[in-house]
């Protein structure tokens, strides 16, 4: 049997994995149910509906409490943007998953969410503890970029040359 201290600490790690995972299929699903309702906000629209109903189905099924809303309500402002910005991540997964492709997409999404958790850190927004920039942090967010452009560009032989070249992939 697994020591269960292990499988503790590695368990957000896996779970935090998975999340990442499943990102591609909700993409591609958002933008294919906006393109079969006749717009992407469409398919926003439906993502964020279903959403909240797992979530209201999970909330009965475990029971959960009751919110204290009072609380909450007298915490800062921005606890209240993550539905916003939730909103419009999946608006512009089904808006631009078809003229970026899952990948590109996600790239993009992945290099805005390290440039934004770096500053994030660096200040200590959102109360999050400080951890300020250094080099090897900048030099991750550097490879991140690199790693935007080799996605978002097609290797391809040049017919003149025969050589390995960047081609720009077609517009959408």
């Amino acid at each position: 049997m697994p020591n269960k201290a292990l499988l503790i600490a590695f368990l957000p790690l896996v779970l935090a994995l998975l999340a990442g995972v499943v990102l591609p299929y909700q993409a591609a699903s958002n933008a294919a149910v906006g393109r079969a309702l006749g717009h992407w906000l469409w398919g926003a629209f439906t993502s964020l509906t279903v959403s909240s109903v797992v979530v209201i189905a999970a909330l009965l099924l475990l029971r959960v409490p009751l919110p204290d809303l009072g609380k909450a309500l007298q915490g800062p402002w921005w606890l209240w943007i993550g539905g916003v910005l939730g909103a419009l991540y999946v608006a512009a997964a089904a808006a631009l998953t078809p003229k970026l492709g899952t990948a590109g997409f996600l790239v993009l999404v992945v290099a805005g969410q390290i440039l934004t958790s770096v500053i994030v850190d660096h200040f200590g927004l959102m109360g999050v503890a400080s951890k300020p920039v250094s080099l090897p942090r900048l030099a991750g967010v550097v490879l991140i970029l690199v790693g935007v452009f080799l996605v978002q560009s097609t290797w391809a032989a040049s017919p003149a040359t025969g050589k390995a070249a960047i081609v720009k992939q077609p517009e959408a």
